[in-house]
């Protein structure tokens, strides 16, 4: 892409990955949307994770995960008839695993949770509740989206939104954990 502006939405469409026009407020565009924004947080928890040693190899998992969800647009943003056309990645079980295995990695360190948590503590950790109640929005609006085109939405794609806010909660948990940082108990008064 040499121009990033090309006047073709400015009647309120845009193209898919196919060239089909399709109007900005389409459901499709919306989910995708959704993603991107989710994206976008997790771009600012690579950042925040950036600033400590002990975390780097976090920040590398969270721009693997980055990845992931761009090829989840991807295949949003394409009908499914035409993406084996456009050889667009897709989400493959494995993905799902490496997130599981994460969990379970900053599990194996974090204390029993016998408490409801605010969200807070570090920056870092804030930035990922923020990314974690984004990514639900996601979910949510992923499970719509399979409601109304089932047959439209990327095999995965729930339960890799879904293993992915685990992830989130986790890793938010396991940031404040590695920098020393007590968690927020929720006083139900």
């Amino acid at each position: 892409m040499s121009k990033i502006y090309t006047k073709t939405g400015d009647t309120g469409e845009t193209s898919l990955v196919s060239g089909n026009r399709v109007l900005k407020g389409n459901v499709r565009i919306e989910t995708y949307g959704e993603v991107d924004e989710l994206n976008s947080h997790l771009g600012m928890v690579a950042v925040y994770l950036d600033q400590h040693n002990e975390l780097k190899k976090e920040k590398d998992v969270i721009q693997g995960i980055q990845n992931h969800l761009f090829n989840l647009g991807s295949n949003l943003a394409c009908e499914k008839e035409n993406r084996e056309k456009y050889k667009l990645p897709y989400l493959t079980q494995e993905d799902i695993e490496h997130l599981e295995k994460n969990i379970d990695r900053y599990n194996e360190e974090l204390p029993k949770l016998s408490n409801f948590i605010l969200p807070g503590g570090t920056l870092a950790a804030s930035q990922v509740h923020v990314a974690r109640t984004v990514c639900r929005r996601v979910e949510r609006k992923l499970v719509s989206y399979n409601q109304e085109f089932p047959e439209e939405t990327p095999d995965l794609a729930i339960k890799y939104i879904n293993r992915l806010s685990d992830y989130l909660f986790t890793l938010a948990r396991f940031v404040n954990f590695s920098l020393k940082i007590e968690e927020v108990l929720w006083k139900n008064k």
